[in-house]
């Protein structure tokens, strides 16, 4: 390798370096102000990056005069209100001023010393195939840098890969090969198309900026929170704006909430007398009523221009699902109708000749009192017992539709459970055993919730289906 040709490339590489790192670069680093460019021609400013989340864009817009932490809106724009090819090229234009000016000299530091070393190490570097395999790393990490740093420095990156390229051919050389791997020469100089950065908005710029996002947002609640945003911002400013300006925009802005907050009642009680409406006829399975309820919705929406669409999705889907559970509950109410004969002949069957129901209700007292263990004669035990097998042997006679059975069971097992409470506590008694005496207790306890639940499910069978 020829002395004179390294040691331009090491000069290089010390000229790579920078002395310090730039003020700009150890400033802090404060939000980048993304641009929006609508297709109608107007633009909107993004403190920060803005989203995109399928057919919306997120963004957080400065409601106010452009400081360190400024006032912020959260706004949703639709998508395709956007022209997004010239929003890219901004954004590209933004994020690489913002890089230059916050990190590139710091990362161009890095990148120039680490050549700077791998250089450093071909000078003491034992043969040229060591020698030449240093270089060849140091020119392809130089070569790959601009692309991924918005092509910082490329000039001085471009004169380091020439004399870089210059080493490696004679390092070729000196070892007989003449080849030339074509991919070291590979250098991404071409910039993109850049869209030319736009002056930070002042504070008149940033209070136009949030009435033109009250104006494109779909979202009311938006435009609202805008529209008080902007008043904020005015009163905030009133000796920076425009005298006449700010009073002509603080009446127009007032009177725009003011429609906004008046519809906004117009929808609420839309909604508060369709679902009440809608509930009423729920209730009644009214499924011709609620369908009523839907048609009549629509047309006062239309009515109404159509200005809170979410607000109607939200109540035509509240009022769907109430005709939903209005159609279901009539099928249940069919369903009774057609086996009510068997519910009355059941019915009939459990209260002649002996009113099973009302057995259950006589032996309730007597069976407290074992619960509480707050005494039982021999006659309340025996009529415990008495009773317990009435109602055992005519409910074993009756065979209940097939909707009671569970019912009937539970029924069936309460006097079981009855039956015994009352021999336990007789035990009991007899041998003054307070464990056994418990024991009765626990047995009363669950006889009565057994006869409850059953004498519950049984009433509602025994009416029409009511919605829950």
């Amino acid at each position: 390798m020829k002395r004179c040709t390294l040691a331009g490339a090491l000069m290089a590489a010390c000229l790579l370096t920078p002395m310090r790192a730039s003020a700009a670069a150890l400033a802090a680093d404060e939000a980048t102000l993304f641009r929006l460019f609508l297709k109608d021609g107007t633009t909107l400013v993004s403190y920060g990056e803005f989203a995109r989340v399928g057919d919306r864009v997120v963004l957080s817009i400065p409601t106010g005069a452009p400081q360190a932490s400024p006032a912020l809106q959260v706004m949703t724009l639709a998508a395709d209100r956007v022209d997004w090819d010239r929003t890219n090229r901004y954004a590209h234009s933004a994020r690489a001023a913002h890089y230059i000016t916050t990190q590139a000299e710091l990362d161009y530091a890095a990148i120039s010393n680490d050549v700077a070393r791998t250089l450093n190490e071909v000078a003491v570097a034992p043969d040229n195939a060591k020698r030449l395999a240093l270089v060849e790393r140091a020119r392809k990490t130089l070569a790959e840098w601009p692309r991924s740093h918005f092509n910082y420095r490329a000039a001085e990156v471009r004169q380091m890969l020439t004399l870089l390229d210059e080493a490696i051919a004679d390092l070729r050389a000196s070892n007989g090969s003449g080849r030339f791997d074509l991919s070291l020469t590979a250098f991404a100089s071409d910039s993109p198309v850049l869209e030319p950065l736009l002056p930070p908005p002042t504070l008149k710029d940033a209070i136009e900026q949030t009435l033109l996002a009250a104006r494109v947002t779909d979202s009311s609640a938006e435009r609202e929170a805008l529209l008080d945003a902007a008043l904020a911002s005015l009163d905030r400013g009133a000796g920076a704006l425009p005298a006449d300006w700010a009073t002509t925009t603080r009446a127009e802005t007032t009177a725009a909430l003011q429609v906004e907050r008046r519809i906004d009642r117009t929808y609420r009680l839309l909604s508060t007398r369709m679902l009440a409406q809608g509930q009423q006829r729920a209730r009644r399975a009214d499924v011709r009523g609620l369908e009523e309820v839907l048609a009549t919705i629509r047309r006062r929406d239309a009515a109404l221009g159509r200005k809170r669409p979410d607000d109607i999705n939200s109540l035509m889907t509240a009022v769907q699902t109430q005709l939903d559970a209005a159609r279901g509950l009539r099928l249940a109410r069919d369903r009774w109708a057609l086996r009510a004969p068997e519910f009355r002949k059941y019915r009939a069957a459990i209260s002649t000749p002996v009113d099973v129901l009302a057995l259950v209700a006589r032996v309730k007292p007597a069976l407290e009192d074992i619960k509480a263990l707050a005494g039982s004669t021999p006659a309340a035990l025996a009529g415990v017992g008495r009773t317990a097998a009435r109602i055992i042997a005519r409910a074993s006679a009756i065979v209940p539709p097939e909707e009671l059975r569970p019912a009937h069971a539970l029924l069936v097992s309460a006097a079981q459970m009855a039956d015994t409470a009352a021999r336990i506590r007789r035990e009991a008694a007899l041998s003054a055993d307070m464990t056994r005496a418990w024991d009765a207790s626990s047995a009363a306890a669950g006889a009565l919730m057994l006869a409850s639940r059953a004498r519950s499910e049984m009433q509602v069978l025994f009416r029409p289906p009511q919605l829950r």
